[in-house]
């Protein structure tokens, strides 16, 4: 066995071995040297080398996203590390395990003028969880703070941080360990607590006659069937999931804004429950969040092992267990109470979806119409990755198939890291990965193919609108030269370059029939990773999706 010379980076590496870290993303650099060749030489390990660092640090989140473990990346010293920073912040807010390891210069050599310096310890304090600020040689102290870090990712479910300074020289190499590393587990941090007396919530309960459930994002399998089903049994309860939440249910409501965006001032007043319950992470309607904002439930629960937010402003109660420890010892208390909210929402879901069906049997050529065919023709048991912006919010209007993983960053809701997010997860999961995404955010992100371990059967499906047309839904749009510059960002660029130079196989769209027959070349063969490009009209987008709102009432 090949090991570094350097007594620091034995002990880091040996304690992640300890620790069960076997997913190390690796950014060739200098300083890094003997953590590279410490991770890379031992069979232990499964290394990926990925040269961008920001599409590194993704590519890791989507690993990590999928395995539940913590993944490792390593980065060598200086601006290397800040690109590690958009995904440390979505991990921080989406709950997912994740090391960073940078190489640094020795303290010494910090704010003199020396090359590739800056301020790195502490640099993510504001989004990790810990930061382990090493020293140059091994010692006990070192390996403290070495093991409290793996173990805050993995019991708290978040990035952090373990800056390692070396000296020169950095390549030298032994074929023994010079180091007996000191392992301990902070079962401490482990959030794992019984449930409090939940008697008087149960009573509220059981009085209430409207209980809405809110579940944003969700990991699939996570809450019993017997749950589900009692929830879905239960007059008295709407429950509402959003795409990216992996709970399906025919009584559950899926497209939310479909529902709730025609709702009068009288709508939104009866529909307004007297108990919320939610959990899962980030919220994407911005409509139910307004509707809740300003008709406030008496009670709001939620429900999650590590962290609540008063997302609403009216917060009452954190229950910090996992939802489905929480709904085993809850439900069986519960009685089902007679009221017409499920009713009532039952006849709007009805209504809503045959408005639907009318709109998109007379709808043009757009993106409504391509996102509805692109989600009715997604495989069966396939892995869905969701690009930010315009793609998650159309995505959130379609049925999905309840055979079907849903994926987003809503940590952060960036657009900058979702394509090597896609990709890591398809590496981490080894399902059939479909990845949808937006023009802008595909070019934004373009460095993600630069990539050897993407499978062949991931597909992306890339709709370009020649723009960000989510500001044309927003509020503010004006068609002049400041807003199609500044905001939209038009441009005339294609992925069809960028396919043939990653080895992806290439196909378009552009209407209706090519629509069709390219989703049908795009899963027809998986020899190669492809990209489906549909072009869709840039002006007419907004008018679309504007209508099919007002016909749906």
């Amino acid at each position: 066995m090949i090991y570094p010379k350097k007594p620091l980076a034995q002990s880091i590496i040996q304690i992640c071995l300890a620790k069960g870290i076997k997913d190390i993303v690796i950014s060739p650099g200098s300083r890094n040297a003997p953590l590279t060749i410490g991770f890379a030489n031992n069979p232990d390990f499964y290394c990926y080398s990925i040269a961008d660092e920001r599409c590194a640090a993704f590519f890791a989140l989507g690993i990590a996203q999928q395995i539940k473990r913590p993944v490792v990346v390593v980065c060598t010293s200086g601006s290397a590390l800040l690109n590690y920073y958009p995904a440390i912040a979505e991990a921080f807010y989406s709950q997912i395990p994740l090391i960073v390891i940078s190489a640094d210069r020795p303290q010494n050599k910090i704010d003199i003028g020396d090359g590739q310096t800056i301020r790195q310890e502490n640099v993510f304090a504001n989004h990790s969880l810990y930061n382990a600020n090493l020293t140059e040689d091994a010692s006990k102290e070192n390996d403290c703070k070495i093991n409290e870090a793996i173990d805050t990712a993995f019991y708290q479910k978040g990035p952090v941080h373990i800056n390692a300074p070396f000296e020169e020289p950095l390549y030298e190499t032994s074929s023994e360990l010079s180091v007996d590393v000191m392992i301990h587990h902070l079962e401490s941090l482990n959030p794992v607590s019984a449930l409090e007396d939940i008697t008087s919530f149960v009573t509220d309960w059981n009085q209430s006659t409207n209980k809405l459930v809110l579940v944003g994002t969700n990991d699939p399998g996570l809450i019993s069937k017997a749950a589900i089903e009692t929830l879905a049994s239960d007059e008295s309860v709407v429950v509402m999931t959003e795409t990216t939440s992996n709970l399906y249910h025919p009584n559950f409501v899926s497209n939310i804004d479909t529902i709730i965006t025609p709702f009068t001032d009288a709508d939104f007043e009866d529909f307004c429950p007297e108990i919320l319950v939610t959990f899962g992470g980030m919220i994407v309607s911005k409509r139910i969040k307004a509707f809740l904002r300003k008709y406030k439930p008496k009670q709001h629960w939620h429900i999650d092992a590590l962290r609540a937010y008063d997302t609403f402003g009216v917060l009452t109660k954190h229950f910090e267990v996992n939802p489905n420890t929480f709904f085993e010892a809850f439900l069986p208390f519960t009685n089902a109470v007679k009221s017409d909210y499920f009713a009532k929402m039952e006849r709007v879901k009805a209504l809503r979806k045959e408005k639907q069906k009318a709109y998109l049997q007379k709808v043009p050529y757009s993106d409504f119409l391509v996102f509805d065919s692109i989600i009715k023709g997604l495989p069966k048991n396939s892995q869905l990755q969701i690009s930010n912006s315009s793609a998650i919010r159309y995505a959130q209007l379609m049925k999905t198939d309840a055979s079907i993983e849903v994926f987003c960053n809503r940590g952060t809701s960036g657009i900058d890291g979702s394509t090597s997010t896609a990709i890591g997860a398809a590496v981490g999961s080894k399902k059939q990965t479909v990845f949808i995404t937006g023009d802008i955010s595909f070019l934004y992100d373009s460095n993600a193919l630069w990539n050897d371990y993407i499978p062949n059967n991931f597909k992306i499906i890339l709709v370009n609108n020649g723009g960000g047309g989510i500001f044309r839904i927003l509020p503010g749009h004006e068609e002049n030269t400041v807003f199609n510059t500044y905001f939209e960002t038009s441009h005339q660029l294609t992925a069809e370059h960028l396919a043939k130079m990653y080895g992806f196989e290439y196909i378009t769209a552009a209407d209706k029939e090519s629509l069709g027959n390219g989703l049908n070349q795009l899963y027809s063969q998986n020899d190669n990773p492809a990209i489906l490009e549909i072009f869709t009209p840039t002006t007419e987008n907004d008018v679309v999706l504007k209508q099919f709102f007002r016909e749906l009432v």
